[in-house]
């Protein structure tokens, strides 16, 4: 426990490195809307004349602004989306990596997931919403948000507002502060499942300190982070909000709810990981089956499930964008259980439930940066062929990478994401039936089908795809290599061989 507590502050002492302040508060995805207006004052005047001052000062001053009212039925969206993507992390994912694991190591499956989902809401509110969603640089925020301060404004006597993607439509800042909490979460709960059943509770925990910090903190700042509608208020002023955005926005890269920074991102790290930690005992002689295919198809379809909230949430409103990405994970998802289900039969003869749970997640995953950016027979292409790429991931692509990715997180996570992210830039064409939209000065405009290139898209896709994999793949390998010299990557043989269960938290998931 000491050396745990002592690994758990070395990960947050590094994030000390990072730490700029900076004058100007800002809101989650845009600035914190302005409450009020400056007050009139007036000349000192003789005692006798003080009423007709203040006559005359009532008359020249204008009223000040009233504060910004939230949308209650955004509001309200936001908060069942924040639910549903709890849902999906815990029980969801734990259930489905869970079950597909040995019985020996069904807890601490459990455990890995649920501890860090928990760690990385904590710290999310301690520092990483700050650096991920208020202005720094292209690279990182700032500490404005440090311990969540100033989402009360005292003046108002009201809660900071957060823009959406709407002139002039707000949600309370701590409602997207806790949605987003939730992406960064799951997030690093899914790099869990590439180094399943061999590696140390406490090196998951500062592993995933370290790269919460370094990785996933500022990926999602150039992704996501922008000025918001209403900071453009005029032409003239464009190319300086422009500035401020994330390097990857700035690009114009797309990335509706998380294809790179969540799943490329994660999967990266999961794949060094598996290098890092290496291969199972008996990985290659032995069989690894799951234990409990049935809890992996409960925990899918939790998933699915939570995933509305995680795609259709990420509209930031109850519109028809919302509504378009609801959809599209509906169909994406059922599409890519039927294409992961056809190669099967092909290549097997014969499809399998694994199959089809694990083309539900292929599905969710690559429809994920498209979600709110492609038509529906996009979406539907997208889940077919999104079923037989990431079969290949888990099958051909993994021998030829020769990881012990033990959950195939790399396969379906990041050969998903990376397919997902590449095509947005295709079927969001007003040609081929996706929305094109982009954000401009005025709120988000629409692009002539004759204007939009296909190819200038897919290649910045490919730019934020390829910017992604290299930053996540250089903090994770510094970050295992931290870890592995304080306090080691793996558990010894032995306790390998007994289960992680029992060896490393006293326990075991069944009894005889």
């Amino acid at each position: 426990m000491r050396k745990l507590i002592a690994s758990l502050a070395l990960g947050l002492a590094a994030f000390g490195l990072l730490g700029v302040s900076h004058a100007q508060d800002t809101a989650a995805s845009a600035p914190v809307a302005a409450s009020a207006a400056a007050e009139a004052t007036a000349p000192a005047s003789a005692p006798d004349a003080a009423p007709a001052a203040e006559a005359a000062a009532s008359e020249a001053a204008p009223a000040a602004a009233p504060a910004p009212v939230p949308n209650k039925g955004d509001t309200t969206w936001m908060m069942v989306s924040t639910l549903l993507v709890i849902l999906m992390t815990v029980p969801g994912l734990a259930l489905f990596y869970g079950g597909l694991v040995r019985s020996k190591n069904m807890l601490s499956v459990l455990m890995q997931v649920m501890v860090t989902f928990s760690l990385i809401v904590v710290l999310w509110f301690v520092y990483g919403y700050s650096l991920a969603f208020t202005e720094g640089n292209a690279f990182i925020g700032g500490l404005d948000r440090l311990f969540m301060k100033g989402v009360w404004d005292n003046a108002a006597g009201t809660f900071a507002n957060a823009a959406t993607f709407s002139k002039g439509v707000y949600i309370p800042e701590i409602v997207f502060a806790a949605f987003q909490a939730t992406f960064a979460g799951i997030t690093c709960c899914l790099i869990v499942g590439a180094f399943a059943e061999r590696i140390k509770f406490s090196a998951v925990l500062l592993f995933m300190v370290l790269w919460f910090t370094f990785s996933y903190a500022p990926i999602a700042h150039m992704v996501w982070f922008w000025m918001g509608p209403d900071a453009y208020a005029s032409k003239d002023v464009v190319d300086a909000m422009n500035g401020k955005a994330g390097l990857i926005w700035q690009w114009g890269a797309l990335d509706f709810a998380g294809g790179t920074v969540v799943h490329i991102n994660a999967a990266v790290a999961g794949l060094v990981g598996s290098y890092m930690v290496g291969k199972r005992i008996g990985y290659g002689k032995e069989a690894f089956t799951p234990h409990s295919l049935t809890l992996t198809m409960v925990g899918a379809s939790l998933l699915w499930v939570g995933w509305f909230g995680f795609n259709a949430g990420s509209a930031l409103e109850a519109n028809g964008f919302a509504a378009l990405a609801f959809i599209n994970t509906f169909v994406a998802t059922a599409a890519a259980v039927l294409g992961w289900c056809l190669g099967e039969g092909l290549l097997k003869g014969k499809a399998s439930m694994l199959g089809a749970a694990s083309g539900a997640v292929a599905g969710l995953v690559a429809i994920t940066p498209a979600a709110g950016n492609v038509g529906i027979g996009g979406a539907v292409i997208i889940g077919l062929l999104a079923g037989l790429i990431c079969l290949w991931g888990v099958t051909g692509l993994k021998k030829l990478l020769g990881a012990d990715d033990s959950l195939d997180v790399f396969g379906v996570h990041g050969v998903g994401g990376i397919f997902g992210a590449l095509v947005t830039g295709v079927f969001n064409s007003p040609n081929l039936g996706g929305p094109s939209a982009v954000a401009d000065w005025t709120t988000v405009a629409m692009i002539a089908p004759g204007d939009y290139s296909i190819g200038a898209q897919v290649l910045t896709q490919a730019k934020a795809v390829g910017l992604t994999i290299v930053w996540s793949a250089v903090v994770s390998l510094i970050a295992y290599k931290i870890v592995d010299l304080v306090i080691g990557l793996r558990v010894p043989e032995e306790e390998e061989r007994e289960g992680l269960d029992i060896t490393s938290h006293g326990e075991t998931a069944y009894h005889k």
